[in-house]
């Protein structure tokens, strides 16, 4: 190991080859149509994956583990849509190891990265599924790009059709619940579950190895 710096979390998002593998991802998606991808979707992520193992009541070192790996999960799109989650936990893995994080938190931080998208991965621990429910229910009308709206693709239009999103967490029931408004003259109800069945389900799969209950509601009516 090469002489270490502290990696915090605050580090993470000030670090340089971080941020150009985040905007360099997020140029790349939007040349192929993407949503945005930028550090203010990496920068919720984290928070919110830190949010709720702190409701959880983990402790403070697995939350800002949480919170690295959560700043850093769509690192790999630099490289790759395809498989960019394995591409970005082995970026992620040379990053970390200039670092003085413990062997064990480096593999926990690269494990979660590796296992974020729903094509090849799921929750094998609770940093992981707290990334994975901060990552798929990110869906707000503001990660759509500007152009215009005849050009929206399927995915442009189920984020567009969100007018509001509220992620709960109710620790006492150990409940998670995410609520929607749809405007379903943008977007049908079957065209949100065509895009997201999966990845609610990869989320109601993550709340379980939390010990809880992820709950979806849309429009007011339970749906999962």
């Amino acid at each position: 190991m090469r002489n270490g710096n502290t990696m915090t979390y605050k580090e993470i998002r000030a670090n340089e080859e971080v941020n150009a593998l985040l905007d360099k991802g997020n140029k790349n998606l939007g040349l192929l149509g993407f949503t945005d991808h930028s550090k203010a979707h990496c920068t919720h992520v984290a928070e919110t994956a830190g949010h709720i193992l702190k409701k959880f009541n983990y402790d403070a070192h697995d939350i800002e583990l949480a919170k690295i790996a959560g700043y850093m999960h769509d690192i790999g799109n630099a490289v790759n849509r395809t498989h960019h989650a394995e591409y970005g936990s082995l970026l992620a893995n040379e990053i970390l190891r200039g670092s003085d994080l413990s062997v064990q938190d480096r593999i926990t931080i690269v494990s979660a990265i590796a296992n974020h998208d729903e094509s090849t991965g799921g929750a094998v621990d609770a940093i992981s599924a707290a990334l994975i429910i901060a990552d798929k229910t990110d869906v707000r009308r503001s990660r759509v790009r500007q152009k215009p709206k005849a050009a929206f693709d399927i995915h442009d239009r189920v984020n567009y059709a969100v007018t509001d999103q509220t992620l709960k967490i109710n620790a006492e029931k150990r409940v998670i619940s995410l609520n929607l408004q749809l405007d379903t003259g943008i977007c049908s109800m079957y065209e949100y579950f065509e895009i997201f069945l999966g990845r609610m389900l990869m989320c109601r799969g993550a709340a379980e190895l939390l010990d809880a209950t992820f709950k979806l509601t849309a429009n007011g009516a339970k749906v999962l």
